[in-house]
């Protein structure tokens, strides 16, 4: 019989986050929800600010539910969105509430970067996709605005990396996570230390880079006296970024599939052996990012769920409190095709009056604006599901792989209406799940890093051994066809590349 382990994964998303327990054994993974909580973002010391204390007291409460049931946790780690980062004080007191990547603060400081230093050289050392949210023109923005705390800062690490260490491990940075910050150069695996020098942003302040799956030491003390977790309970660095965890547990296997991380972004790309950074590369916004093992997601961010989301809160204020469920069912009862969005505009970003900004969006582009819940969240479904061949279509230009099999992992992937609408957009075969595919994914990624799953190709089967997966084929393409030809002239009219 074969060894049992078990491993936590705090899993935090944008909306929401979660702590996951998995037990591992003959080759197969259960996981169970053990808590969840809601995520949030506040005006807090002059910014829009992520709420640190809370999230901290949320995942101890998480850890707590383990310790209380004597699991004898073999690891734990973190994964958690990319771009954010926290200020560790020199003096160890506590760091102050992170800034979040939807402040204003970063569309000031980007075009001031961008003219420093041009678009073509921070290109060439990161190959990243240029949005003003990425951490390179947020720590430009701590520089040009004299932030208070820099000066007295130890390191700043990413938001998974920072609960990691708040548990224990070592201060580093793993590879998936540093990979998003665009001052990370995939080719030399190093800090691009001349970016951030360029931004005026004390490099000394950067932590070290490690590989996904790497142990950083027993948790503290501290935590196994709150939790009641076992002593020997291992921090791994697993695959930081969410995004880098999803992926990996792609139940996927050989030639021309892409994977689409289906939640409050969407992230739509391929697995490459090594980065693509080429003119074409730059001029299609594509970005890469490192996957474990250092493989390399060549990928696109698109608004994603975020607009359903905004659109919901938009209908709560209104006395419409609905849930996801039912705005679903609204949107396939609404005329489809008839009113479609460019989801690549980074003014979808900001929170608050989303349908406002969809009325003036569709009155400035000539269509006619949805009249009604459902037709709101149809239209944000169908201009995702055309965002989605758009990419797939620049993905096979700069591969040279047309894609056949599209993997929707992630909590987006239940939303069965929006997996067809994408079979129908692309062509493609979808195949959607799992559901829980980022903490199944770091999940596996510890397991890996303690020798339980040998690789990407181990963790990979270990999936298809465990969850069922649901495929949607393409059906009627035909109003697909002309609605992606109004899409193209939508892209191009505002000088778009398609």
């Amino acid at each position: 019989m074969s060894k049992v382990s078990h491993h936590a994964a705090i899993d935090l998303g944008a909306e929401s986050g979660r702590v996951i327990l998995g037990k591992l054994e003959d080759g197969k993974i259960a996981i169970e929800e053990i808590h969840r909580f809601p995520n949030r973002m506040r005006e807090n010391e002059g910014g829009l600010r992520w709420d640190l204390r809370h999230l901290k007291s949320e995942i101890l409460g998480g850890l707590i539910k383990i310790g209380e049931r004597k699991v004898p946790l073999d690891s734990v780690s973190c994964d958690s969105w990319g771009v954010d980062y926290v200020l560790i004080p020199e003096d160890e007191s506590a760091p102050k509430d992170p800034y979040c990547y939807r402040d204003g603060r970063n569309e000031r400081a980007y075009p001031k970067v961008i003219q420093k230093l041009g678009q073509e050289k921070i290109f060439s050392e990161t190959g990243l996709q240029f949005m003003a949210l990425n951490t390179l023109y947020q720590v430009a923005a701590d520089g040009m605005e004299g932030r208070p705390d820099l000066a007295k800062a130890r390191t700043l690490l990413p938001i998974a990396d920072y609960v990691n260490h708040f548990l224990g491990g070592r201060p580093v940075s793993e590879v998936s996570l540093a990979s998003t910050t665009q001052f990370y150069n995939p080719r030399t695996r190093a800090w691009a230390r001349d970016l951030i020098e360029g931004v005026g942003f004390p490099f000394r302040l950067l932590p070290p880079i490690v590989p996904s799956g790497t142990p950083l030491g027993k948790i503290s003390a501290a935590t196994v006296q709150v939790t009641g977790l076992p002593a020997t309970c291992e921090v791994v660095a697993s695959c930081s970024h969410d995004t880098g965890a999803a992926v990996a547990a792609a139940p996927a296997g050989g030639k021309g599939w892409a994977y689409l991380s289906s939640g409050t972004w969407s992230l739509l790309g391929v697995e490459a052996a090594e980065p693509v950074v080429t003119p074409d590369c730059l001029r299609l916004a594509m970005t890469n990012e490192v996957g474990f093992g250092h493989t390399i997601r060549l990928l696109k961010n698109i608004a994603g769920l975020w607009l359903v989301q905004e659109c919901r809160r938009d209908f709560a204020k209104q006395g419409r409190d609905l849930d996801y469920a039912t705005l679903t069912k609204l949107a396939g009862e609404a005329k489809p095709l008839v009113t479609l969005l460019d989801a690549f505009l980074s003014s979808w970003n900001a929170p608050g009056e989303m349908t406002g900004r969809i009325t003036a969006y569709a009155r400035s582009t000539g269509q006619p604006a949805p009249a009604s819940d459902g037709a709101f969240v149809r239209t944000c479904l169908e201009s995702l599901a055309l965002a989605y061949r758009e990419v797939l279509e620049s993905l096979a230009t700069l591969t040279g792989q047309p894609c056949r099999t599209l993997h929707i992992l992630g909590g987006g992937g239940q939303n069965r209406l929006l997996n067809q609408m994408a079979a129908d957009a692309t062509g493609c075969t979808v195949v959607a799940g799992p559901v829980e595919a980022t903490a199944v994914g770091n999940l596996l990624v510890q397991a890996a890093g303690l020798g339980r799953v040998q690789g990407l190709a181990g963790i990979r089967e270990v999936v298809r051994q465990s969850f069922p997966l649901e495929t949607f084929q393409p059906k009627d393409r035909g109003p697909w066809e002309e609605a992606w030809k109004r899409f193209q002239a939508l892209r191009s009219s505002q000088g778009n590349p398609t």
